[in-house]
């Protein structure tokens, strides 16, 4: 079977013994047989299922979501729709870090050393919600 034992799979994947385990009881990995000593032994398509995880999470993608892309059939949506909802997403999320990083700028350009003085300032650039309650 050229099955590999949990070290192995971790240190090829480049994660941890944890994490591994972690995802096969949370269901991402199928479990692995045993040896007759008890170890784990898992096929070498593990590596390649690990490594898509970990790459699926580092585009944005929620454990969760991850596990439905691996069990995706033709029913649900697939790695297009869900790529196509998740670009949305960080396209939202990075203008939003637009406006965070000028305010932060007109800030420091503002010379607003103190949060409290600089909010009484008309100057002030900080997004502070409403006036002083009468």
């Amino acid at each position: 079977m050229n099955a590999l034992r949990t070290g192995e799979v971790a240190e090829a994947a480049g994660v941890n013994r944890e994490t591994l385990r972690y995802y096969e009881r949370v269901g991402l990995l199928a479990r692995p047989e045993r040896s007759p000593g008890g170890h784990r032994l898992y096929p070498r398509e593990t590596v390649t299922v690990l490594r898509v995880i970990k790459a699926a999470q580092r585009l944005g993608f929620t454990l969760e979501e991850v596990a439905d892309l691996l069990s995706a059939g033709s029913r649900r949506p697939g790695l297009r729709e869900r790529a196509e909802v998740k670009l949305g997403e960080v396209e939202a999320r990075i203008e939003d870090l637009v406006v965070v990083r000028d305010t932060l700028r007109a800030a420091i350009s503002a010379g607003c050393d103190d949060l409290v003085a600089c909010s009484h300032t008309p100057s002030c650039p900080l997004p502070f919600a409403g006036g002083i309650p009468s």
